[in-house]
């Protein structure tokens, strides 16, 4: 059974940055996807980014592209997210997610890492 945990979340003052971490156990990655997405109070969970395992390309919604960059560690089956120029908007809850190659739904979640950029 895959399990991923983020880490890194926190306080941060709008303008400051945050590098959340998921590490992955139970299955080592060499293909498929890894995303990370948010939840705010109130709203419906959003994609972030997304990273390819294998080919190491990335995809950015809109609100982050700039801002946000996914990479990954493989050695150490864990993903990152860097986060720059923070907003009082990007306050939410962030959650890690996996899949398997050839499935276009994300299978498996990290329990989520807060994040609050006050203004």
């Amino acid at each position: 059974q895959v399990q991923l945990v983020e880490s890194g979340g926190g306080l941060v003052q709008a303008g400051g940055s945050l590098r959340l971490s998921c590490a992955a156990s139970g299955r080592t990655f060499s293909s498929g996807a890894m995303g990370w997405f948010r939840q705010a109070p109130g709203k419906e969970r959003e994609f972030v980014a997304q990273l390819n395992w294998s080919t190491g390309s990335t995809y950015y919604a809109d609100a982050v592209k700039g801002r946000f960059a996914i990479s990954r560690n493989s050695a150490k089956n864990t993903a990152f997210l860097q986060m720059n120029s923070l907003k009082p908007e990007d306050t939410a809850v962030y959650y890690c997610a996996a899949r398997r190659t050839g499935v276009t739904t994300y299978e498996y979640w990290g329990q989520g890492t807060q994040v609050t950029v006050s203004s």
